[in-house]
């Protein structure tokens, strides 16, 4: 092969003619057949990379959304007392864990319970929680849409309270509107009779979470304690960590340091449904990954052996002129590779403008009853982006090797002679 004409070729034969296979040329005889089928494979190969990226995106924006909804009614540790038992040294207990135990951030105390609400025509029952709005570490007042959120007496000696909004829809109730709300006491078989107060509304909020915006009443800690007759103890503790990951072991830690009644409980444990329905969520993409992976690898190499057959008569000539049987080899992992990186730039251009159009202007709902938000949450991640082209670019230049090895072995004489 030293005397080759394709030894001097001023640029690589092999990606001159993978290139020229590659344009869509008309042919009488073949009405532009193979050039369809090339556009086939591109589609085949976009539309997977893309449907990936979308789902990969929709998931990571599902656990995102959830996670900081539930921290942010929950947050990360979440301390009460045995048997719903109030805790009278609350104070101290707050003091004595933020002095030893140096992964919490925060800690603020509550005091809940169970109630009813009646607005002029409507009572609804909800969970009526009492907060010290001066330690206050949940992220609940970032999700206000009206008002604010503000639990302090107003001016003429009535407690203020911060309400969901689907609960103000359903009580028809509205900024400024007063409401009557019973404590309720006692147990189930022996119910007393409930203390009364009135309350007058500074502030809605909406989660996304219907399970939070139709249960949640947020009231001052005194109010709770006189509604409820706790008297000055708290039901609970709410307490954020800098390091979410040591919650267990922070948990563990706390209740070491306190003992009884103290029992603290992570938002792992709290809500393991919701965690468990996310993990569960992330099991079929190795399915759907390794179905795309399928699809990529039969269209990559039918798409190839159609070229190898209707340009079998141009691979002959090629061989006999001296080009080497490498060099036919590499015209079709060229073309194959090509393709799948054609594929896979459309791919990640389609999947991320489907997603950044859902995140601008969510066309896309969601039932806030069954799945905690009001609209399809998106979360962009490069990491995604990375992993799925490199493995769509992986398999496509091994899908090419196949055509390509039956297309250096043609016999170049018969393939001269097939027509």
């Amino acid at each position: 092969m030293a005397n080759s004409p394709y030894n001097n070729f001023p640029m690589s034969y092999a990606s001159y003619i993978a290139r020229r296979y590659l344009q869509f040329q008309r042919n009488p005889r073949n009405k532009n057949f193979i050039s369809i089928v090339t556009f086939i494979a591109v589609a085949g190969i976009m539309l997977g990379v893309g449907a990936l990226i979308i789902t990969l995106t929709i998931l990571n924006g599902f656990e995102r959304e959830i996670k900081e909804k539930v921290i942010g009614f929950t947050t990360h540790i979440q301390v009460t007392g045995f048997q719903n038992q109030t805790l009278p040294r609350y104070l101290q207990a707050r003091e004595e864990v933020l002095r030893s135990i140096p992964n919490v951030r925060g800690m603020s105390p509550f005091a809940a319970k169970e109630g009813m609400v009646r607005s002029k025509n409507y009572i609804e029952g909800i969970m009526v929680k009492g907060i010290d709005e001066g330690r206050d570490v949940s992220s609940a007042r970032n999700y206000i849409v009206e008002g604010a959120f503000s639990v302090a007496s107003s001016s003429d000696g009535i407690s203020s309270c911060v309400i969901g909004r689907k609960l103000a829809s359903r009580l028809h109730v509205r900024i400024a509107d007063t409401v009557i709300v019973f404590g309720l006491r006692g147990s189930y078989n022996a119910m007393q009779s409930p203390r009364i107060m009135p309350f007058v509304i500074t502030g809605v909020y909406e989660s996304g979470m219907a399970e939070y915006d139709d249960l949640y009443f947020f009231v001052s800690m005194a109010s709770a304690q006189s509604l409820f007759l706790f008297g000055d103890a708290a039901t609970g503790f709410d307490v954020m960590l800098y390091d979410v990951t040591q919650a267990d072991a922070t948990a563990k830690q706390i209740m070491e340091l306190l003992g009884y009644p103290y029992y603290a409980r992570t938002l792992y444990q709290m809500y393991r449904n919701l965690f468990t329905w996310i993990e569960l969520q992330k099991q079929p993409i190795p399915i759907i990954l390794g179905l795309i992976i399928i699809v990529a690898v039969v269209n990559i190499i039918g798409t190839l052996l159609m070229v190898v057959l209707e340009k079998k008569h141009q691979i002959g000539i090629l061989l006999s002129m001296g080009a080497s049987t490498q060099g036919i080899k590499k015209i079709f992992l060229y073309e194959g590779v090509a393709i799948g990186v054609i594929g896979t730039v459309l791919g990640n251009m389609f999947g991320y403008g489907v997603c950044w159009l859902q995140f601008h202007f969510h066309f896309f709902s969601l039932p806030s009853s069954i799945y905690f938000m009001t609209t399809v949450p998106i979360l962009f991640r490069w990491q995604d982006c990375a992993v799925v082209s490199s493995i769509s670019i992986a398999l496509t230049l091994l899908a090419s090797l196949i055509p390509a090895m039956l297309a250096s072995r043609l016999d170049p004489i018969q393939s001269i002679r097939f027509q």
